[in-house]
């Protein structure tokens, strides 16, 4: 385009000269071709070159609108998995059990249950104690996590009774969620027979028991007075 608006100057010029003209006039004229002629070279140039200045601004912009795209969608696709995720609570985490067969007791654990506790000291060769398992096997199982009801086969493991006053099996011996030594009310006591014992040394009451055979009824009507149902 822009030779030949020069060589369009060119024949003019030629022309011009063989007619009479001031070289002023044939200068300006020069002048005016080499102005349109770098003129139309720019709009060449610029008609060429818009293509791949485009292209330099939208490549990025594609790129970085599809990193972004994959963001959200990564995201989108890990919002339902975490909605569906088990939610942990303190009321749905699994509560500590405890057994009921046990070969030792031990105060400072039976402290550190932090529930009401029972302890049947007893043997299987008991007749009167195998007739009172399956109530120790009924409450142990229904007040998981609320209760301790524990037995221990004094027969077998001969040990875990001598910090205890047991004189006749089945004995129970029962521990408030702190540790410390039941004590009945007076209406129970009218219902239930207990024998309690006190230190020998600090006077203190020390253990309460009961001598013998117990319903199931009889345990329930004990473990209300310390707060289980």
């Amino acid at each position: 385009m822009a030779a030949l608006t020069i060589a369009a100057a060119a024949r003019v010029s030629a022309r011009q000269m063989q007619s009479p003209m001031s070289v002023t006039r044939v200068t300006e004229q020069w002048k005016a071709a080499a102005a349109a002629a770098e003129e139309a070279a720019v709009n060449d140039d610029n008609r060429t070159g818009r293509l791949p200045a485009i292209s330099k601004v939208l490549i990025p912009l594609f790129i970085i609108l599809v990193i972004a795209g994959m963001y959200f969608w990564k995201n989108a696709a890990k919002e339902p998995a975490a909605e569906n995720e088990p939610v942990t609570s303190a009321e749905s985490a699994p509560k500590e059990t405890y057994p009921l067969k046990i070969t030792a007791v031990d105060l400072e654990a039976i402290k550190a249950y932090g529930v009401p506790t029972v302890v049947d000291f007893g043997s299987d060769s008991c007749v009167p104690c195998r007739e009172m398992a399956p109530v120790l096997e009924t409450l142990n199982a229904e007040w998981q996590g609320k209760a301790a009801v524990q037995f221990i086969d004094v027969w077998k493991y001969s040990d875990g009774v001598v910090d205890f006053p047991v004189q006749v099996i089945p004995t129970q011996v029962f521990f408030n969620a702190d540790g410390t030594p039941f004590v009945p009310s007076e209406s129970l006591q009218k219902q239930i027979e207990f024998t309690m014992y006190s230190d020998k040394d600090t006077g203190e009451h020390a253990f309460t028991l009961h001598q013998g055979g117990i319903t199931e009824e009889q345990m329930r009507q004990i473990f209300a007075e310390m707060g289980v149902e």
